[in-house]
């Protein structure tokens, strides 16, 4: 078992990684939560797999839990389906010593924690992530929401889990194109805060593709400590947290122009990664030999490093223009200043993201 602890005051809490954790996941939560009744939000195919082990493991701590299963993917990630849930938690009774807990992948995990943080303004929310992209980063750090047509996490809070229990067993089931979305943003770790793990990740990359156990744990558990680094020195993202959205602006565009669909979230990132370490090579930031680096490694464990042709890219540069990060009317950029080390920049043009767009889309 390891421990990774995220130290933030009176919201701080323990991120648990274990092999075979669903089963004993009811004792856990009975020592964590205020009050035996529990929502638990997850998708069909995950509860088909272990929901039987997790509501036993529930049943035998004494906690009751109600089910609400939503869409795969990033579909549910909408207003729709949060005013589902409210009118699932009424049914339910759930009150402001209940808890929601997510069980499932990273867009299980921001609904439900969006839908837990406004909830009677608020009520307590645990993280049971059942995907490698949800273990590593969207289970950690409290940043929950859900999307707009327009654009990707437009509507969010920061609302913290009071735990976050990851069992790796559960990966096992995934399938083996959501495994590789998820090592993107393993991969993503090592770029932005050590060249040591980007090393450990491109030597035991066919033990972490072929789920070697404690090549996973180690890749989860070094994960999370880098994330829980981030998010204690800056929870609300003033500035530090910023790197963690290394690759994510032009991910999230490629994202709402493929509608959300067909294009999963860690390929995204994939893509977005590779453009941005190209423009900090326009910008005088990056060698062109570590953005090859970058480059061929995302490729090597089977992820795309290009951005579609046949997706718009009028639509891509729009949805750029609304990122989160703009200050002033202008988009600021994670780059990249060498491996392990990333900044935020304001000194990426519209023109130079136009052209970057439009030269990867013709490699693809």
């Amino acid at each position: 078992m390891a421990e990774v602890a995220v130290s933030l005051g009176e919201r701080s809490y323990s991120i648990t990684i274990e092999p075979g954790l669903l089963s004993r996941v009811g004792d856990v939560l009975a020592a964590t939560v205020r009050q035996k009744r529990l929502a638990v939000v997850t998708q069909k195919r995950v509860w088909q797999m272990w929901g039987n082990e997790l509501q036993s493991s529930l049943s035998r701590s004494g906690l009751e839990c109600s089910v609400i299963q939503t869409p795969n993917g990033e579909s549910a990630k909408s207003l729709t389906w949060v005013r589902h849930l409210y009118s699932e938690f009424a049914r339910a009774g759930i009150d402001r010593s209940s808890t929601v807990a997510a069980f499932g992948g990273g867009a299980v995990g921001d609904l439900a924690g969006f839908a837990a943080a406004s909830w009677l303004r608020g009520v307590d929310f645990v993280q049971i992530p059942t995907t490698l992209l949800a273990q590593v980063d969207a289970s950690v750090g409290g940043k929950v929401g859900v999307n707009l047509p327009i654009g990707k996490n437009l509507v969010g809070a920061f609302w913290q889990p009071r735990a976050v229990l990851i069992d790796s067993n559960v990966l096992e089931t995934l399938p083996k194109r959501d495994r590789r979305s998820g090592l993107a943003e393993v991969i993503k770790y090592g770029i932005i805060l050590d060249k040591e793990f980007f090393d450990y990740v491109k030597s035991h990359r066919g033990k972490l593709l072929s789920r070697e156990p404690s090549a996973i744990v180690e890749a989860i558990k070094r994960s999370c400590e880098l994330k829980a680094y981030v998010v204690t020195n800056d929870e609300r993202e003033s500035g530090l947290r910023a790197i963690l959205n290394y690759g994510h602006t032009i991910g999230h565009a490629v994202e709402a122009a493929g509608k959300y669909s067909g294009i999963k979230h860690g390929e995204a990132v994939s893509i977005g990664m590779v453009q941005a370490s190209r423009l900090s090579v326009m910008v005088g930031m990056l060698s062109d030999s570590e953005c090859q680096e970058i480059r061929s490694v995302l490729a090597s464990f089977g992820l795309p490093v290009e951005v579609p042709a046949e997706l718009d890219r009028d639509t891509m540069l729009k949805s750029i223009a609304l990122d989160k990060k703009s200050k002033g009317g202008r988009v600021r950029f994670v780059l990249a200043r060498g491996i392990g080390q990333v900044e935020l920049s304001e000194a990426v043009t519209p023109e130079m993201v136009a052209s970057v767009i439009h030269e990867s889309q013709e490699v693809s």
